[in-house]
This record gives C-alpha cells, structure tokens and sequence, in this order.
C-alpha cells in the first residue's frame, strides 16, 4: 500500500524540508508545530528554498505554487488523523519524542507508519512506547533535506518488513537514495561523523591550527565538501553535543567522550549558524 499523505510533526529545520521534499514529490502534507509562529515560520522557509530552485532554474513559479498548496498546517494533532505515515522530526531528546508519541495515540489512524527523524536515538526504545510498534521506523533525513539525496531507514527490533518496504517505497519517491541500517546509536552515518567532529574540535583546542586550516585540510586532504567545524555549526553544536552524550552512555566507551571546548560552546550559546555564532561568526 503506497503513502499519500504525509504527517510532520515539526516545522523547524528538518520538518520543513522534509515537507518540501515530499510536496515537491507531490504528497500532500500536514505539517504540525507547537504554535502558529513556529508553523508559519516553516512555510516562509519553505517558499524561500522554492524561490531559490526557481532562480537555478530546478523549479518553476507553477510548480512551487502547486507544492505549496500540498501543504496544510495546524498546531491540532487531531490534523494528523488522515496522514498514511507520521515523521516526527522534533528537537534530539529522548522524553520529548516520548512526549510526541504518546499525543499521537488516537489520533494517527490505526494503519499508520509512525517514523522519527532521530539521528542517534534508538529506534528499538522508541517502539517499545508505542501501541503497534511493528509499524515504527526510523527513517533519518540529512541537513539540507531538499538538496541531500541520503535517507537512512533504521529498523527496530520490532519493525515489519511490510513497513521497511512501505518507507523505503516512499524515500525513492521523495528522489532520495535509501540506505537501510540496523538500530544502533548514530546508526551508520553519525556513528562515523559526529566523533570525527568532536576529534576536530579537540584539534582546535589544543591550537594546533586555526578553524579555516582545519576545515581547509579536511576539504582539500579528504575531498570533504565542507570542513566539520563548518559542519558543526550547520548542524548545531548542540546537537553535536547530544549526539556525543548519546554515544557515550549507550557505548560506556571512552572514546566518544565530548570534547570540553564543545560542551563550552553549548553552555555559552553559541550553537552555530541558528544563534550567528558558533566556530565561526555568521
């Protein structure tokens, strides 16, 4: 059975692209947040990306209009009742996702996939909170959702096939390409990116090169198309952080042990581009 309608519960960064990305595909989507600011905010993100696929010539004005109009939004979870899956792409914190999950029984249709964009949350934890949980996956979209092909798809333990294949179904109609992991923390991308970020900032702590030379290395060392400080700061150093912290507790290991400069710069706000300051000043 194919999905065409999609639920989001989240207007931020990840939920409006992943609106974007399936109404562009032709879904209709409903695209809940906490409050009307919060949901129009997303739309005007939306329009803006579209405008500027418009000026690269990807898009055209009857097509951003056309994707536009596919997307509804409410600040009622009771607007989700009609949707075939559910992503929940909310802020990196286990009780919150809890706290989703659980508004939407009784409201998501009995049939319906519940998905969650996490990037280091088990997947397997998650379903266990749910009524069905052979119908709860994760399926993790990468920053910048419209422009990034990759879709990581995490079975839980307790994941159907008949979801797995549904999800899967639906990333290749969305345009992307789907990788399908086991529930572990970080999955397979994050597992091997976010240390790797952590590793530069203590590089950068203990001065042994400026934060251009060490995102110039990487670029021209590693063919990375951005350094991972640049990277920090698009994703958020608090999400680093959390990240980091995630893979600590679940692994017990050393190893992923957050760098202190990154855990200062949390403390001190400086979280990247959305605060205008993080390794660098934007």
């Amino acid at each position: 059975m194919t999905i065409q309608h999609v639920g989001i519960i989240g207007a931020g960064t990840m939920g409006n692209g992943i609106a974007q990305a399936c109404a562009v595909a032709g879904l209709p989507v409903t695209m809940v947040d906490i409050s009307d600011a919060a949901v129009n905010k997303g739309l005007a993100t939306i329009a803006g990306s579209l405008d500027r696929l418009i000026k690269k010539d990807k898009l055209t004005t009857a097509e951003k209009d056309a994707a536009l109009a596919r997307i509804s939004t409410s600040t009622d979870y009771a607007a989700l009742a009609g949707a075939d899956i559910v992503i929940e792409a909310a802020t990196e914190n286990f009780d919150l996702k809890v706290k989703i999950l659980k508004q939407l029984e009784g409201v998501a249709k009995a049939d319906a996939i519940l998905a969650s964009n996490t990037s280091s949350i088990s997947i397997t934890k998650l379903a266990a909170i749910v009524a069905n949980p052979s119908q709860f996956i994760g399926m993790h979209f990468f920053n910048p959702v419209p422009l990034m092909a990759l879709v990581e798809i995490i079975r839980g333990l307790q994941t159907s096939d008949e979801t797995h294949a549904r999800v899967e179904a639906l990333a290749r109609q969305l345009g992307k390409s789907p990788i399908t992991v086991k529930n572990a923390p970080g999955f397979v991308v994050n597992r091997i990116l976010v240390p790797m970020i952590n590793e530069a900032f203590f590089v950068l702590a203990e001065n042994l090169a400026t934060p251009e030379e060490i995102d110039e290395g990487m670029k021209l060392g590693c063919n990375h198309p951005i350094g991972p400080l640049a990277l920090a700061d698009m994703i958020g150093l608090d999400v680093c952080l959390s990240v980091m912290n995630v893979f600590y507790e679940e692994f017990e290991d050393s190893k992923y042990r957050a760098c202190p400069l990154l855990k200062e710069m949390v403390a001190a706000g400086y979280l990247g581009r959305k605060t205008g300051r993080g390794v660098y000043t934007y």
